[in-house]
């Protein structure tokens, strides 16, 4: 089965434009004949998105039945091709870092970050919260997970016992950090699933330089270059 990694840019506060680069590379996976398309943690709206002023940010997240979710939803049944994104979700009087896995149209699964460091922990509230679901989700016959960024780090036992690890991460290592992480996080996903799949998201300032893994049995098994949009096509 084929799974389209995307590593695209993103504009912080942009919805519309991450949202067209969203679908620009969602048909783009489609045509490729890709069963699967993820994208980078945050990626609707950016990393660096939110301010930690809960008034500001309430309207800056998104729910699940705001018009950008409700288009990759719809997307994902006309092309066949199903669709994992990251956002900042409101819920009620919540925000969370989420993705959201959309599969023939429907919602699949909204995944909850559970570690906290997506956010400024000293400034912020208890409207900023995280997760506590880790549980598999069956997608066309396979079990998966979702574990977004830190989350490998902070308790990776509790993703372990999956067959696919979907893993949408925002990273901001140079390139000789980089050359010494990868394989610290492939053996990290190791302990999850003998497939795991890492994607991050590519900032026009540099700060993220986006990049794309596969990663087998505890080594990098194929990987996309960094610094550049592109798709990393995988077979699971």
């Amino acid at each position: 089965m084929r799974v389209a990694l995307a590593s695209c840019f993103f504009r912080n506060g942009e919805i519309a434009f991450n949202l067209a680069q969203a679908e620009r590379f969602a048909r783009e996976a489609a045509a490729s004949g890709a069963a699967l398309v993820v994208f980078g943690e945050t990626f609707l709206q950016g990393f660096d998105s939110l301010s930690w002023d809960w008034e500001t940010d309430r309207a800056v997240a998104l729910s699940q039945d705001d018009p950008p979710l409700r288009a990759l939803a719809r997307l994902s049944a006309e092309t066949g091709t199903d669709i994992c994104v990251g956002y900042v979700e409101r819920d009620g009087e919540s925000l969370y870092s989420s993705a959201a896995l959309y599969s023939g149209g429907r919602l699949l699964r909204n995944y909850r970050r559970v570690s906290p460091g997506w956010r400024e922990v000293s400034r912020t509230d208890g409207h900023y919260r995280e997760g506590d679901d880790t549980g598999a989700s069956l997608w066309r016959g396979r079990l998966v997970k979702l574990a977004l960024c830190g989350d490998m780090w902070t308790c990776p036992e509790r993703f372990a016992g999956c067959e696919v690890l979907l893993w949408p991460v925002y990273v901001s290592f140079t390139e000789e950090e980089w050359a010494c992480e990868e394989t610290l996080y492939a053996l990290r996903a190791a302990s999850a699933a003998p497939d795991a799949l890492l994607v991050n998201p590519l900032s026009r300032d540099s700060v993220s330089l986006g990049g794309a893994c596969h990663f087998r049995a505890g080594r990098v098994h194929e990987s996309l270059p960094r610094g550049r949009e592109g798709l990393l096509i995988v077979e699971i």
